[in-house]
């Protein structure tokens, strides 16, 4: 593919999340550089940065630069002083359900990897997480989360809602998907309780026909929750609904030993959003201490998106190179670690660099001296 001009608008948000953004666009810089590529940046408020400022978690002036961005990249949201108070009108969480309705982002896309230097890291044991290479597609925009909602004198209620073509859309692309690597599909629900399940499987068995190398099964939610710990090594494509998608994409990001590992892509028709899965962390905020990687390799996700498959190779090869040698953070390394912005400088300088003259060098330190 030749070279490329594409507008990008990045809301790094909240606590570490412009930390861990900087370093991703420092990457984005250096694939600029290497290979011809341009790159506009239009950096908005979004969280509860932008409630401090116009009282709003998602300014309207925000929601328009992402209308016009070819790709978003977001940093993190959240903040405690709206965490801890259960009586807060307006939420930073607000601003990002309301982008991913305006935006039509309907598919939640959340790959895991266990990297074979990192197993020590996970709470599960290593024969049980060795290999493990799965993707869940999650939905996104419909379900309880935006069901009708309220209260009664005694009670409260929460509706959840899915039409066909909720279903259709998302379940068309984990289809792709799996045919794409494994060929093995798995729908989660709950089936045997929920009449929205019901109608998740039916509209799966309609169109598993039209991808017949795709293997299909079932499970339901708890028992999908338990495999994730047993064998999760035999998942390939995970689809399923918005709240169990949550829960199941959450529960997954252990086997990979660390929250600032996994990076996300959230894509509607016409928009995408590239986001890193760990929350805005305030408590390490400006310690330069947060993990870049996951940032970094929603970056890759985005490159792949934008159809640039050579230069997200690069970083994600970059990736494995620091992870190979031990340039990380200190959730990963205890002993000696590195800074938030040294991380992203190596991967930064191997892209630059090229994966061969980069792997030449003397010492980590070389590598480390040319922060872009």
């Amino acid at each position: 593919m030749g070279v490329l001009s594409k507008k990008i608008a990045v809301l790094p948000g909240d606590g570490i999340g412009p930390e861990v953004c900087a370093e991703a666009l420092k990457v984005l810089e250096a694939v600029s550089e290497r290979f011809g590529h341009e790159f506009e940046l239009d950096v908005q408020l979004m969280g509860a940065c932008a409630i401090d400022a116009t009282g709003n978690p998602l300014p309207e002036s925000t929601l328009q630069a992402c209308f016009e961005a070819d790709a978003i990249l977001l940093g993190a949201i959240g903040d405690p002083k709206y965490d801890n108070n259960p009586a807060a009108k307006v939420r930073p969480e607000q601003g990002l359900l309301r982008l991913r309705k305006s935006l039509g982002l309907y598919a939640n896309i959340r790959p895991v990897t266990a990297y074979d230097v990192l197993l020590e890291h996970s709470p599960l044991k290593a024969d049980r997480i060795s290999g493990v290479d799965m993707v869940i597609y999650r939905e996104l925009t419909g379900g309880i989360y935006f069901g009708e909602k309220g209260r009664t004198e005694d009670g409260a209620f929460d509706n959840c809602f899915y039409s066909k073509e909720e279903i259709v859309r998302i379940a068309h692309l984990a289809f792709q998907a799996a045919a794409n690597r494994r060929n093995k599909l798995t729908l989660v629900d709950k089936a045997n309780v929920l009449e929205t399940s019901r109608l998740w499987r039916e509209v799966v068995q309609q169109i598993a026909p039209e991808y017949p190398s795709v293997a299909v099964d079932y499970l339901f939610v708890d028992n999908a929750a338990m495999q994730m710990i047993l064998n999760p090594k035999q998942f390939d494509v995970i689809l399923t609904e918005n709240m169990f998608g949550d829960i199941i994409s959450d529960e997954a990001s252990v086997i990979a030993g660390s929250l600032g590992l996994l990076p996300s892509a959230s894509v509607g028709e016409t928009a995408a959003l590239f986001e890193p899965i760990h929350g805005s962390f305030p408590q390490a905020k400006g310690k330069g201490i947060a993990n870049p990687i996951a940032t970094i390799l929603s970056v890759a996700m985005m490159l792949e998106h934008f159809g640039l498959q050579e230069e997200a190779d690069l970083v994600k090869e970059a990736v494995d190179y620091t992870l190979e040698k031990n340039v990380l953070t200190p959730e990963l390394r205890k002993d000696h670690p590195f800074t938030t912005e040294q991380v992203g400088a190596f991967i930064a300088n191997y892209v630059q660099e090229g994966g061969e003259s980069f792997r030449h060098l003397k010492n980590i330190e070389i590598g480390l001296s040319t922060i872009i």
